[in-house]
C-alpha cells in the first residue's frame, strides 16, 4: 500500500483520516494542499477515481465561481492552480483515492 494523504493542518477530516492510518500502522505521507497542492498528473488520477464534482470544496468562498467555469478542463485548471478550492482530505492508494473522511472504502485497501 503506498497512501498519500492530501491535506489541510486545521481540517478536522484529514486529522481523523491520518489517526486512522496512523492506529493501524499504515505508513503514509502527508501533502499539505495549501502550502503544495497536487501536480497535474495527481489530480487527474484523483479526478479520474472520483469525478470532478467530489473534488469540488462546497464550503469554499469561491465555489460558486468554479460552477460557471465552461467545461471541466476549465474547472480542473482552477482547482489546480487554485489548490484551496480542493475539498480535503483526498487519499490516494495508487490509482484509487477518495475525498472526505471514508474508512469504509480504506477499509478495503487493507
Amino acid at each position: 500500500m503506498n497512501i498519500q494523504i492530501f491535506g489541510r493542518s486545521k481540517s478536522f477530516d484529514t486529522k481523523k483520516a491520518e489517526r486512522y492510518f496512523k492506529e493501524r500502522r499504515v505508513k503514509y505521507q502527508y501533502v499539505d494542499l495549501d502550502r503544495f497542492g497536487m501536480s497535474r498528473r495527481e489530480l487527474e488520477s484523483v479526478r479520474a477515481a472520483v469525478g470532478l464534482e467530489a473534488l469540488i470544496d462546497e464550503a469554499s468562498r469561491e465555489n460558486p465561481l468554479i460552477h460557471y467555469l465552461a467545461g471541466d478542463a476549465a474547472k480542473l485548471e482552477k482547482l489546480y492552480e487554485e489548490p484551496w478550492l480542493i475539498r480535503a482530505p483526498v487519499v490516494r492508494n495508487g490509482k484509487q483515492a477518495t475525498v472526505g473522511y471514508c474508512p469504509e472504502v480504506w477499509k478495503g485497501w487493507e
